[in-house]
């Protein structure tokens, strides 16, 4: 488990225009779930962002649900990851799935970028 336990502090979050260009141009894609997943192996401590498009909601309040559904489903479950790497998740579901289903699809893809 990480240094940090079951939080996510601004250190494990990645930020920084270079930071997301070099992981969009590098990274390898998994699908799981409603949730695609973009990883690159590296750095010291697992970093990780959270995309939710504005074509599939509107409404902000929706979107930032979403994302604080993901948010909270990977603080739970980065114990899973077995190295450190960057990670962005990206959801393709047009409708705002329960916590549990994205709980499930967050695990399932921390699972398989680590190879577990």
């Amino acid at each position: 488990m990480s240094v940090f336990g079951h939080t996510l502090p601004k250190s494990e979050r990645l930020s920084g225009r270079s930071a997301i260009g070099e992981l969009l141009r590098e990274g390898r894609y998994v699908s799981s779930g409603c949730i695609r997943v973009c990883f690159k192996e590296g750095g010291e401590v697992s970093r990780m962002m959270v995309s939710v498009p504005k074509k599939l909601f509107k409404r902000a309040v929706k979107r930032n649900a979403v994302k604080r559904r993901i948010r909270e489903s990977f603080r739970q479950q980065k114990a899973l990851l077995s190295k450190p790497m960057d990670i962005l998740f990206i959801y393709n579901s047009a409708e705002v799935q329960p916590s549990e289903l994205i709980f499930k699809a967050v695990g399932d893809a921390l699972k398989l970028i680590s190879g577990k």
